[in-house]
């Protein structure tokens, strides 16, 4: 079997536009075009960018009971939103409570729930729904066989309407469209994404996927949309405090420890990792994920030594970057409890303690929940 990575039914466009490819969770995916990546973070935060995400998962669970298979399994609760609405959530290792994936839940009806997991994760996620799942509920992996598109940005409901795709529906709900009057070719389009801003993630078939993106493009251009790749993603989703799997949330890290206790149904009766994570809630976690802010020039980056000394190491930074919002270094790390949440830290960057500020995300303001 061949070891090289997956690539994207959008790859020969990416490479006509002169996109910088990178390997991503397996995948071959575009991690910035000529004009860098600041330009294409700048664009979704003012105007709208297009980024190609088709190396997420998409796996269907379907069958009856499929909705409450999913909700006695996965974090969040469903029992909060209804079908046709979106649900960020956590599939839990059962034992630990640490974070095998973070995904998104699109309920469909009681028989059909389409999750969206990360690329590195998704066929551990199918293993587990697989093992688990009654007689009469099947788990369908189609992660080869569907595009997604997000579109991001103060003009994103603009380029979709001249597109000719809904919008305008609520934060965290989906519609099924067709991409044509006379095609039977559906578009799922989301109210969701992964920036902070105002925006929508397009579900297609990967034959459909270079004829949607030609026409994103096209109808973008009147707005200066520019095409996005996952620099500018991660960039985006770090001024917003968004944990990313593999740095700051593992199999190692429990949602308690992620801030992330607003994504689980604490009031349901059952999920994966219930008892540990409820255990955990109780006693209080011994870290919390914690943002962080440059008060001078440094950049932090994954990896590098936060202490509250030169000798008294406390963590590691999970994710750091430059803000091109902020116009200084911002990053995340798991932060002892003890230490106050307002403290001065240190990050030795390249051999020199850099000051930074301990906060509370998001860094920017941004207008993801606007109507």
């Amino acid at each position: 079997m061949s070891d090289a990575p997956k690539t994207s039914p959008l790859h020969d466009r990416h490479v006509a536009l002169g996109a910088k490819l990178a390997e991503f969770g397996g995948w071959s995916m575009p991690l910035e075009y000529p004009g860098g990546t600041v330009g294409e973070h700048t664009a979704v935060r003012t105007t709208v960018g297009v980024f190609d995400v088709s190396h997420l998962g998409k796996v269907l669970v379907t069958g009856p009971g499929a909705a409450d298979f999913v909700n006695a399994t996965m974090s969040n609760d469903l029992a909060k939103i209804s079908p046709g609405q979106a649900q960020y959530t956590l599939c839990l290792d059962d034992a630990t409570g640490g974070v095998v994936d973070d995904l998104i839940a699109y309920w469909q009806d009681d028989e059909h729930v389409l999750l969206v997991p990360n690329a590195a994760n998704s066929a551990e996620v199918v293993r587990r729904l697989r093992a688990e799942a009654p007689e009469g509920v099947e788990v369908i992996d189609h992660h080869d066989d569907y595009a997604v598109l997000a579109v991001q940005g103060s003009r994103s409901d603009e380029v979709l309407d001249a597109v000719g795709l809904p919008t305008g529906h609520d934060y965290m709900s989906f519609v099924e469209a067709a991409l044509d009057e006379d095609s039977d070719v559906a578009v799922v389009v989301c109210r969701t994404g992964y920036t902070g801003e105002r925006g929508y993630e397009l579900i297609v078939a990967n034959d459909a996927a270079g004829t949607l993106w030609d026409r994103i493009l096209e109808a973008g251009a009147a707005h200066d949309i520019k095409p996005c790749g996952l620099g500018a993603r991660d960039t985006l989703r770090t001024e917003m405090g968004y944990p990313l799997h593999g740095q700051d949330i593992t199999l190692d890290v429990t949602p308690n420890q992620a801030r992330l206790g607003w994504a689980v149904g604490w009031k349901k009766e059952r999920f994966w990792g219930d008892a540990a994570v409820r255990a955990e809630k109780e006693e209080g976690p011994k870290r919390l994920l914690r943002g962080l802010v440059a008060t001078g020039r440094g950049i932090p980056r994954p990896g590098m030594t936060v202490s509250l000394a030169a000798d008294v190491p406390l963590c590691e930074v999970t994710s750091g970057t430059f803000s091109p919002t902020l116009r200084k270094g911002i990053g995340l790390a798991l932060v002892p409890t003890m230490v106050d949440p307002d403290a001065e830290v240190g990050v030795d960057v390249r051999g020199r303690r850099e000051v930074f500020q301990l906060v509370k995300p998001p860094f920017v303001d941004t207008s993801v929940r606007e109507s």
